[in-house]
């Protein structure tokens, strides 16, 4: 089974990656890093092609 690696997401298509940097971007699934004090980092853009290596 082939497996992506994109900032520290690790899925099994690029739909996973996908979704993983929906659900950060959104707020949603990843709990609040607790004293930081600043906005969360911005996940980076995907590549418009495959992740698959």
């Amino acid at each position: 089974m082939a497996r992506q690696t994109f900032w520290n997401w690790i899925g099994r298509s690029q739909e996973d990656i996908a979704g993983f940097r929906e659900d950060w971007m959104n707020g949603t699934r990843y709990g609040e890093v607790k004293g930081y004090g600043c906005p969360p980092i911005p996940a980076l853009e995907l590549a418009p092609n495959s992740l698959e290596v």
